[in-house]
């Protein structure tokens, strides 16, 4: 290795430590596998998981979900938000949602941070609600925000897995989950689909303990295999 890979590598190195002290990863998931595809291969039904997170400290017993009321509901996975793909369903009706479960035990200063696109009749209109109790209370973390459109006359962006656009990213803060034996966050659309066609999806649901990193910041922590954690 050349001198100037030496320094190159200790650069990037150096940046993730600086990362890693004030951003740790809990949880998180960005849709690695690919879907179903081909005739009577395609998930369909009122449920469909990508499973247990994919990165950070506790990913045993997490998983990301869709829930439907109609059993017609489709789930794909097209491109994400600057990566290979994201979890994708149709026949969306108010009150259906995604879901992700995790433990944060051990953990403070929980914090979410999400990418979310819809097509031109995707239902727009979401909450994100989160339970700590397994679902028998929820608290309203984000009483509404907008699912902006990919795609088509009028989308700020076109989702592509080679360019991320951050307009498509929300970051919040979770106050009340830090230390729980499980976190239940429900992003549940609360205004009705333009049709049955209608798809919403979401890439990259990652919970941190600490501030949320750039996205730089969470390439080189992906790079570097490094995952912190903070401790109570």
């Amino acid at each position: 290795m050349s001198l100037r890979s030496l320094a190159l590598t200790a650069s990037s190195m150096a940046l993730v430590v600086s990362a890693s002290a004030s951003a740790e990863l809990v949880a998180g998931w960005t849709i690695t596998t690919a879907f179903p595809t081909g005739t009577g291969s395609v998930p369909t039904g009122t449920f469909y998981t990508v499973g247990a997170a994919d990165q950070g400290a506790l990913t045993t017993g997490s998983s990301l979900d869709s829930i439907h009321a109609a059993a017609a509901a489709t789930y794909t996975s097209p491109s994400g938000n600057g990566s290979q793909y994201s979890f994708s369903s149709n026949n969306w009706q108010i009150g259906d949602y995604y879901e992700a479960r995790l433990s944060t035990v051990g953990f403070s200063d929980i914090n979410l941070s999400w990418d979310q696109a819809r097509s031109s009749t995707g239902p727009s209109a979401f909450e994100l609600i989160m339970s700590v109790d397994g679902g028998t209370n929820w608290v309203t973390m984000l009483a509404s925000y907008t699912v902006l459109q990919s795609g088509g006359g009028g989308a700020p962006g076109t989702w592509s897995s080679l360019t991320y656009n951050a307009l498509y990213t929300t970051t919040v803060s979770l106050a009340g989950a830090e230390n729980q034996a499980q976190v239940i966050v429900r992003f549940r659309a609360t205004g009705a689909a333009g049709g049955a066609s209608g798809s919403n999806r979401i890439d990259s649901v990652m919970f941190y303990s600490g501030p949320v990193p750039a996205p730089g910041a969470i390439a080189l922590l992906g790079l570097a295999g490094l995952v912190g954690r903070r401790r109570r």
